[in-house]
Protein backbone atom coordinates (compact mmCIF):
# COMPACT_ATOMS: atom_id res chain seq x y z
CA UNK A 1 0.00 0.00 0.00
CA UNK A 2 2.95 2.38 0.42
CA UNK A 3 4.19 4.31 3.39
CA UNK A 4 2.64 7.33 4.99
CA UNK A 5 3.95 10.61 3.44
CA UNK A 6 3.08 13.98 5.99
CA UNK A 7 2.74 17.08 4.16
CA UNK A 8 2.87 20.30 5.15
CA UNK A 9 0.50 22.88 3.07
CA UNK A 10 1.32 26.47 3.54
CA UNK A 11 -0.74 29.66 2.92
CA UNK A 12 1.85 32.62 2.86
CA UNK A 13 0.94 35.77 3.86
CA UNK A 14 2.90 38.64 5.52
CA UNK A 15 0.82 39.11 8.49
CA UNK A 16 -0.42 35.82 8.68
CA UNK A 17 0.83 32.51 6.97
CA UNK A 18 -1.33 29.38 7.53
CA UNK A 19 0.08 25.96 7.60
CA UNK A 20 -1.53 22.51 8.02
CA UNK A 21 0.00 19.38 8.31
CA UNK A 22 -1.79 15.82 7.13
CA UNK A 23 -0.39 12.45 6.62
CA UNK A 24 -1.42 10.56 3.08
CA UNK A 25 -1.74 6.76 2.67
CA UNK A 26 -2.91 5.62 0.00
CA UNK A 27 -6.37 7.78 -0.55
CA UNK A 28 -6.94 8.22 3.09
CA UNK A 29 -5.72 11.68 5.18
CA UNK A 30 -5.52 12.14 8.92
CA UNK A 31 -5.17 15.42 10.18
CA UNK A 32 -1.69 15.86 12.46
CA UNK A 33 -2.02 19.79 12.92
CA UNK A 34 -2.41 23.10 11.74
CA UNK A 35 -2.07 26.95 12.69
CA UNK A 36 -0.97 30.17 11.91
CA UNK A 37 2.91 31.82 11.98
CA UNK A 38 1.85 35.65 12.58
CA UNK A 39 4.18 38.83 12.29
CA UNK A 40 4.29 41.88 14.07
CA UNK A 41 2.55 44.79 11.50
CA UNK A 42 4.39 47.53 13.36
CA UNK A 43 7.69 46.03 12.59
CA UNK A 44 10.22 46.54 9.68
CA UNK A 45 9.82 44.33 6.69
CA UNK A 46 12.90 42.70 6.68
CA UNK A 47 11.96 41.54 10.59
CA UNK A 48 8.68 40.88 9.70
CA UNK A 49 10.06 38.37 7.14
CA UNK A 50 12.53 36.76 9.89
CA UNK A 51 9.43 36.19 12.29
CA UNK A 52 7.81 33.90 9.42
CA UNK A 53 10.90 32.74 8.61
CA UNK A 54 11.97 31.34 12.18
CA UNK A 55 7.95 30.46 12.70
CA UNK A 56 7.79 28.05 10.01
CA UNK A 57 11.60 26.74 10.60
CA UNK A 58 10.12 25.49 13.92
CA UNK A 59 7.18 24.02 12.65
CA UNK A 60 9.11 22.11 10.11
CA UNK A 61 11.89 20.88 12.78
CA UNK A 62 8.76 19.71 15.82
CA UNK A 63 6.76 18.09 12.64
CA UNK A 64 9.34 16.48 10.09
CA UNK A 65 6.92 16.58 7.10
CA UNK A 66 8.35 15.22 4.26
CA UNK A 67 7.01 17.33 1.53
CA UNK A 68 5.50 20.70 1.38
CA UNK A 69 3.15 22.73 -0.82
CA UNK A 70 2.69 26.09 -1.39
CA UNK A 71 0.00 28.28 -2.80
CA UNK A 72 0.74 30.72 -5.96
CA UNK A 73 -0.13 34.01 -5.32
CA UNK A 74 -2.20 36.20 -7.47
CA UNK A 75 -1.46 39.43 -8.43
CA UNK A 76 -3.87 42.69 -7.25
CA UNK A 77 -4.99 46.09 -8.15
CA UNK A 78 -2.49 47.06 -4.81
CA UNK A 79 1.01 46.58 -6.80
CA UNK A 80 3.07 47.11 -3.12
CA UNK A 81 0.62 44.69 -1.31
CA UNK A 82 1.41 41.72 -4.20
CA UNK A 83 4.89 42.53 -3.69
CA UNK A 84 4.77 42.38 -0.04
CA UNK A 85 2.78 39.11 -0.37
CA UNK A 86 5.47 37.39 -2.97
CA UNK A 87 8.27 38.47 -0.53
CA UNK A 88 6.15 35.91 2.32
CA UNK A 89 5.71 33.20 -0.60
CA UNK A 90 9.34 33.64 -0.92
CA UNK A 91 10.00 32.91 3.16
CA UNK A 92 7.06 30.14 2.54
CA UNK A 93 9.18 28.20 -0.04
CA UNK A 94 12.48 29.11 1.02
CA UNK A 95 11.90 27.21 4.65
CA UNK A 96 10.67 24.00 3.14
CA UNK A 97 13.53 23.61 0.79
CA UNK A 98 15.90 24.71 3.06
CA UNK A 99 15.05 21.85 5.27
CA UNK A 100 15.62 19.46 1.79
CA UNK A 101 12.12 18.99 0.59
CA UNK A 102 10.38 19.48 -2.54
CA UNK A 103 7.80 22.32 -2.61
CA UNK A 104 5.10 21.71 -4.87
CA UNK A 105 2.79 25.16 -6.03
CA UNK A 106 -0.41 25.17 -6.55
CA UNK A 107 -2.75 28.25 -7.95
CA UNK A 108 -5.95 28.66 -5.66
CA UNK A 109 -8.44 27.15 -8.23
CA UNK A 110 -6.67 24.04 -8.49
CA UNK A 111 -6.92 23.99 -4.52
CA UNK A 112 -10.35 24.46 -4.68
CA UNK A 113 -11.09 22.33 -7.52
CA UNK A 114 -9.33 19.25 -5.41
CA UNK A 115 -11.20 20.24 -2.37
CA UNK A 116 -14.68 21.37 -3.07
CA UNK A 117 -14.85 19.95 -6.84
CA UNK A 118 -15.20 23.12 -8.49
CA UNK A 119 -12.46 26.14 -9.31
CA UNK A 120 -14.57 28.77 -7.67
CA UNK A 121 -15.75 28.88 -4.17
CA UNK A 122 -15.92 30.57 -0.87
CA UNK A 123 -13.97 30.43 2.04
CA UNK A 124 -17.25 28.67 4.34
CA UNK A 125 -17.33 26.31 1.61
CA UNK A 126 -13.34 24.92 1.88
CA UNK A 127 -13.97 25.07 5.36
CA UNK A 128 -16.82 22.48 5.09
CA UNK A 129 -15.20 20.29 2.61
CA UNK A 130 -11.41 20.39 5.02
CA UNK A 131 -14.26 19.51 8.44
CA UNK A 132 -15.87 16.71 5.75
CA UNK A 133 -12.69 15.26 4.84
CA UNK A 134 -10.74 15.32 7.79
CA UNK A 135 -13.49 15.50 10.78
CA UNK A 136 -10.79 16.02 13.93
CA UNK A 137 -9.23 18.75 11.97
CA UNK A 138 -9.26 22.07 14.15
CA UNK A 139 -7.82 25.17 12.29
CA UNK A 140 -7.19 28.89 14.47
CA UNK A 141 -7.83 31.15 11.30
CA UNK A 142 -8.86 30.83 7.43
CA UNK A 143 -5.05 31.19 6.61
CA UNK A 144 -4.82 27.67 8.90
CA UNK A 145 -8.02 25.86 6.96
CA UNK A 146 -6.53 27.03 3.44
CA UNK A 147 -3.42 25.49 4.22
CA UNK A 148 -4.88 22.20 5.15
CA UNK A 149 -6.49 22.62 1.85
CA UNK A 150 -3.59 22.65 0.05
CA UNK A 151 -2.13 20.14 1.93
CA UNK A 152 -4.82 18.19 0.84
CA UNK A 153 -4.61 19.57 -2.88
CA UNK A 154 -1.16 17.97 -2.93
CA UNK A 155 -2.14 14.92 -1.30
CA UNK A 156 -4.11 14.49 -4.39
CA UNK A 157 -1.83 15.32 -7.24
CA UNK A 158 1.78 14.40 -5.50
CA UNK A 159 2.49 11.28 -7.45
CA UNK A 160 2.16 13.43 -10.57
CA UNK A 161 3.98 16.60 -9.14
CA UNK A 162 6.99 13.90 -7.69
CA UNK A 163 7.28 11.76 -11.23
CA UNK A 164 7.44 15.31 -12.84
CA UNK A 165 10.29 16.28 -10.54
CA UNK A 166 12.23 13.23 -10.64
CA UNK A 167 12.47 13.48 -14.29
CA UNK A 168 13.64 17.31 -14.10
CA UNK A 169 15.92 16.09 -11.83
CA UNK A 170 17.25 13.13 -13.89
Amino acid sequence: MGETIRIIGIDPGLRRTGWGIVESLGNSLRFVASGTVRSDDKAALATRLCQLHDGLAEILHTAMPHEAAVEQTFVNKDAAATLKLGQARGIAMLVPALAGLVVAEYAPNAVKKAVIGVGHGDKKQIHMMVKVLMPKATFDTDDAADALAIAICHAHHRQSVVYRMAALAG
